[in-house]
């Protein structure tokens, strides 16, 4: 034993060192207070059970990261924009009729892009609707393919994506293909070698282009983009494997929301994507991005879609190198545009405290807040902290619906009888300032009461939550949410 002793301690005593050191550095490098506090407090508590987590996770600041991407970015949006962003960059009235020049004005200075009218938005509710229609995209492509997903798996679907790609490729149509590196750590490398074998551009998109951390985690592309001939695009929740089919227990079925994008939009959706795959590889895709008359539709291509006339869209990419925090300020504005109702899905519900704090006013001034979120968990922490959020907001008269069939992974934001918005970000703080999204907001009655139907059919299949479900908790498991919540600034 006290040869034991004497090994053990000098290793309990360099944990709590290391741990210090950590903790001063989360102090000075974290982005947020409440997160610099998070990872702090359980550096020097438990470094045994931190350290290494904060290798991986702990720098929401790279050194020099957010500088070059930004410096990029600004060159890009400069020299190498759309040029309907020069046709359309006043073309407002309709978003500003519905939502206000101020929402407007902020929108537009917030992601860098401007309201473009002429569009058609159509909801794809689950994920054999968006994989046939992305496959029929694809397949009917004549000049390009872009491709662009967080998750991609070596399974049925994605061997269903490989062989379509490869197909066009053989017919000389260009094809781009960016992947996260982490999302798809499990990607193997014959599928990989496959498509480069065809003639396919697939890269991974990594952050440590120029830099030596290899054991950064943050700084994700969580974006899910496809785009073929600058005609149409998809973007939304699903990324490429089976579960998103429905096809995995115990999560299914999965419950998911994308959309397709016609006209003007498309361009701008395109233009995250190049920005994207330029970090990756320093040097821009070939494509020609046709006129604007010819992506704006002009006949009908289902009973969904509406008068693209009456369709203004504006694109919202946001990420860890923007000089404002995009997308939890975008979630800001949106509630507070709110007059009638606000509804939002999300898989994850770790707001931050700018969020938490508009949707709690909102519901003060009388506006119907609504948050739909899953019934059953992927992670455990981030489960336990949503379930603690969910009861706060009860207090506050925010409605809670856990959905019951099968995870929730949808992102939308329904706003009035006007606009909604549906992408990639969830609502928690990895989605606000930690990883690459994208949403798309229509301004739209017609598209809005599309939305509202899909939800209505959620609701349907949910079940409300109220307080005394937290009151019937038992001491453990009450325990265990406060302290899931302690961490939510770096979930």
């Amino acid at each position: 034993m006290p040869f034991d002793l004497l090994h053990v301690g000098p290793l309990v005593l360099l944990a709590h060192i290391l741990g210090i050191i950590a903790a001063a550095h989360a102090i000075l490098h974290t982005r947020t207070s409440q997160g610099a506090i998070a990872w702090a407090v359980s550096l020097v508590a438990m470094p045994y059970l931190t350290l290494v987590p904060y290798l991986f996770l702990g720098r929401s600041k790279f050194a020099g990261y957010a500088d070059a991407r930004r410096v990029e970015n600004e060159l890009l949006r400069t020299r190498a924009h759309p040029h309907v962003w020069d046709t359309h960059a006043s073309s407002a009235g309709l978003p500003t009729q519905q939502l206000g020049s101020r929402l407007v004005q902020s929108l537009t200075r917030l992601g860098g892009m401007p309201f473009l009218p002429g569009n058609t938005v159509r909801t794809l509710v689950n994920g054999t609707a968006t994989f046939e229609a992305i496959f029929e995209a694809i397949e009917n492509a004549r000049r390009y393919v872009i491709v662009q997903f967080f998750i991609v798996r070596d399974d049925a679907l994605g061997d269903m994506l490989k062989d379509a790609l490869i197909a066009k490729a053989q017919q000389g149509v260009r094809v781009y293909f960016l992947y996260d590196s982490i999302g798809s750590f499990d990607l193997p490398h014959r599928y990989v070698a496959a498509l480069r074998a065809a003639g396919i551009e697939m890269q991974p998109f990594a952050t440590n282009r120029r830099f030596v951390n290899r054991l950064q985690l943050n700084f994700r592309n969580h974006r899910k983009i496809v785009s073929v001939d600058g005609e149409r695009a998809f973007i939304g929740g699903h990324n490429v494997g089976v579960e998103y089919l429905g096809a995995k227990p115990p999560l299914s079925p999965w419950r998911d929301t994308h959309i397709e994008v016609r006209g003007p939009a498309v361009a701008s959706i395109q233009f995250v994507f190049i920005e994207d795959w330029y970090w990756a590889t320093q040097q821009l895709p070939e494509f020609d991005v046709p006129a604007v008359d010819s992506v704006v539709p002009s006949v009908n291509h289902g009973a969904n879609e509406r008068a693209a006339n009456n369709m203004h869209c504006i694109v919202l990419p946001s990420g860890p190198a923007d000089k404002q925090e995009t997308c939890s300020l975008f979630f800001v504005e949106a509630i507070n545009a709110a007059r009638e109702r606000i509804w939002i899905t999300t898989p994850y519900l770790v707001p931050d405290e700018a969020v938490f704090a508009a949707l709690r006013l909102a519901a003060l001034r009388g506006v119907d807040v609504r948050i739909l979120i899953p019934s059953r968990r992927d992670h455990r922490v981030v489960f336990a902290a949503s379930k603690l959020y969910a009861y706060d907001s009860l207090r506050a008269g925010i409605r809670i619906f856990r959905y019951q069939p099968g995870f929730l992974h949808q992102k939308v934001v329904l706003i009035d009888s006007s606009a909604a918005a549906i992408g990639s970000a969830n609502l928690d703080n990895r989605s606000f300032r930690l990883n690459f999204e994208i949403m798309v907001l229509t301004v739209d009655r017609g598209f809005a009461l599309e939305v509202e139907t899909m939800l209505l059919d959620d609701f349907a299949e949910s079940r409300e939550i109220d307080s005394d479900e937290y009151r019937k908790s038992n001491a453990l498991q009450r325990m265990l949410m406060h302290v899931a919540r302690l961490f939510s600034p770096i979930l």
